[in-house]
């Protein structure tokens, strides 16, 4: 996944001073070839694209596992970043989320409450924190058409296998946002130069691994309105979580970044080690809305933390009315994914123990449990309650 020329004790511990620009500059001069990923539409400023085409190949379960296993190929040894071009077919699906956000938004302002930003000063922007959940509570029926998507499922799978967790951050970049210093993301991408070094090399090499970034454009993005600043490849640096953090490497990536329009229903993934960041907005007139989604793996933890029992509450009957229309198991599976706790662990074993397996049952196999056999709702909440009390350690 990773490139670069190292000394000895680099090896073990990166540091910053011994980041070399030649060697990055080497790296993302490649050039990302068209025929080496068949299911692709083009290669634009070195970036891949997959169009609706794509869309024809998932059905067959064998064909699938093959476009997972090139987009894992494209966020390691490719250029480290996908585009999908309609990712959302059904541009109602984004309006109708994007006037749930908006509400969302409205409702924040009307109490009062001012976003924060990792990169703008707070009230410069809108944003809403744990969108996933606040969606889900607040209008499960939106929530659950949109995170159906099966690109966004995809995706996810093919970075981190099954079980992933999903959240969500709404940006919106109003005329007049500056663009953000060019850097890597969550985990070590949120540390200082001197806290990442205290990382060794290794976990500097695995944490892209856990998280995967993405974005689901909520309008048109032309180049004025400031869709986010690339460098593909540069995900292969090894020390590159503390190289973001020197000015000669901002300066690098400020003179040959790329940045690609987006329209409305389309979506970026990226690997997180990417050198990236958000451009300016210099329009007079639009309103930037992303839908900034992190999906962690199984096996790490989500930045923010989300009550997925009551989402679970929230989202079951709306699943169970889906599935009475003749909603395909496949899409109620991928609103359970982006809902539902998928991992069985940390939990209590004293009161959650793994009887018949190795594991507990996670709280999404309670839910498919239930959603199996229609059981009613009231049902699952007490379900859900008994088994978040299990998970729960006793106080001493």
């Amino acid at each position: 996944m990773t490139t670069t020329s190292t000394s000895a004790g680099a090896a073990r511990w990166f540091r910053t001073e011994d980041c070399n620009l030649e060697d990055f500059a080497q790296i993302v001069s490649t050039q990302t070839l068209i025929q080496d990923y068949p299911y692709a539409d083009a290669v634009e400023q070195n970036v891949l694209i997959y169009g609706p085409r794509l869309h024809s190949y998932l059905d067959d379960p064998a064909e699938r596992a093959d476009v997972q296993a090139e987009l894992a190929r494209a966020l390691t040894e490719g250029p480290g970043i996908v585009v999908f071009k309609g990712a959302f077919p059904d541009l109602g699906v984004v309006d109708r989320a994007t006037g749930a956000f908006n509400r969302l938004i409205a409702a924040q302002k009307a109490a009062g409450v001012t976003g924060g930003d990792h990169f703008a000063k707070p009230g410069a922007n809108d944003r809403v924190w744990g969108a996933l959940d606040k969606l889900a509570l607040a209008e499960p029926e939106v929530f659950a058409e949109y995170y159906s998507s099966d690109v966004l499922a995809l995706v996810s799978e093919a970075w981190l296998g099954p079980n992933y967790q999903v959240t969500s951050q709404v940006n919106v970049v109003n005329p007049g946002g500056g663009a953000q210093r060019a850097h890597r993301d969550y985990h070590l991408g949120f540390m200082s130069a001197e806290q990442a070094s205290a990382y060794p090399a290794h976990v500097h090499l695995l944490t892209p691994a856990l998280t995967l970034q993405g974005a689901v454009a909520h309008c048109d993005m032309p180049l004025e309105s400031g869709p986010t600043l690339y460098l593909p490849h540069s995900h292969k640096y090894a020390p590159g979580y503390v190289a973001f953090h020197r000015e000669d490497f901002t300066e690098y990536f400020q003179a040959n970044h790329v940045q690609l329009p987006l329209d409305k229903g389309d979506a970026a993934f990226f690997n997180p080690a990417l050198f990236h960041g958000a451009g300016s907005n210099v329009s007079t007139d639009i309103k930037r809305m992303a839908n900034l989604l992190q999906v962690s793996s199984a096996f790490g933890r989500a930045m923010e933390t989300v009550d997925r029992t009551a989402m679970g509450k929230a989202l079951y009957p709306v699943l169970l009315d889906l599935k009475a229309a003749g909603i395909p198991q496949a899409v109620l599976d991928n609103v359970i994914s982006a809902s539902a706790e998928g991992y069985a662990f940390p939990t209590n074993l004293d009161s959650d123990q793994p009887i018949g397996g190795l594991a507990p049952l996670s709280q999404a196999d309670v839910v498919r449990e239930h959603l199996g056999r229609d059981a009613a709702p009231e049902e699952l909440n007490q379900a859900l309650d008994a088994q978040g009390s299990r998970r729960m350690t006793e106080a001493k």
